[in-house]
């Protein structure tokens, strides 16, 4: 994978434009770590015993499960993923050995955890860029991040639940890109998923920044503009 060389002093220091979007979960609360990982590491706290290629199809019915929880989309972050860490539970043919409470607070601490650390550098990015998030998350969008204390931090908050919108349908960056009143030249998306976030985000004329640890192989097709292993190094490039 050629990713753009983007190093060297003066340059990077200038390399953001006016706007930078950002999705939230896998993104913002993780490092480009994906959620179905995650639940499984703090499944495996808890007690749990099945692979990860075992356990990813239980937990993606778990997504899908997750819309028809009553109140979710009212739902802070704490809220939703506890209501998420309940639908594993009871899809997991081990669940009797397995403290639901257990999981649920592994993944949660692991991810404020990361919403701690990066809070900072967002606030410092918004005193010279307009940021946005552009995504899906369990429960409103808004209350996850007011729950996670970096609403205020966002110009704008784009939700693919509330427009009825799924990813990577480009008229949600559309939408944002409107709301924040730029161009597609003058806007990043940063984002872990490279189909549902890079993908769209280069067909519009965006430049890119893929968030992925080293070791995670990208699938062909797409070049981001600039990949980095923890968005808190975003920074290095916001002017």
């Amino acid at each position: 994978m050629r990713v753009n060389d983007v190093s060297g002093g003066e340059r990077e220091s200038r390399l953001l434009s006016s706007a930078v979007f950002f999705d939230f979960g896998g993104t913002i609360d993780a490092d480009g770590v994906p959620a179905a990982i995650r639940f499984h590491r703090a499944y495996r706290a808890a007690g749990g015993s099945l692979p990860q290629g075992t356990f990813a199809p239980l937990y993606r019915v778990s997504e899908r499960r997750l819309a028809e929880v009553p109140g979710i989309r009212a739902a802070g972050f704490r809220e939703a993923v506890s209501a998420q860490a309940a639908l594993i539970h009871e899809g997991v043919p081990d669940a009797a050995r397995v403290d639901r409470a257990t999981m649920a607070a592994r993944f949660h601490d692991e991810a404020t955890a990361v919403v701690a650390r990066i809070r900072p550098v967002l606030e410092r990015l918004a005193a010279t860029l307009r940021l946005a998030v552009v995504a899906a998350a369990p429960g409103s969008l808004r209350s996850c991040l007011a729950d996670l204390g970096i609403l205020e931090v966002f110009a704008a908050v784009i939700d693919a639940a509330e427009l009825g919108f799924e990813r990577p349908d480009v008229r949600l960056l559309a939408t944002a890109l409107a709301a924040l009143g730029v161009t597609a030249d003058a806007a990043w998306m940063v984002g872990d998923d490279l189909d549902a976030d890079i993908r769209p985000a280069a067909s519009l004329g965006m430049k890119t920044c893929w968030i992925a640890p080293p070791d995670r192989e990208p699938p062909g097709g797409v070049v981001p503009t600039l990949r980095l292993g923890r968005l808190a190094d975003l920074e290095r490039f916001g002017g």
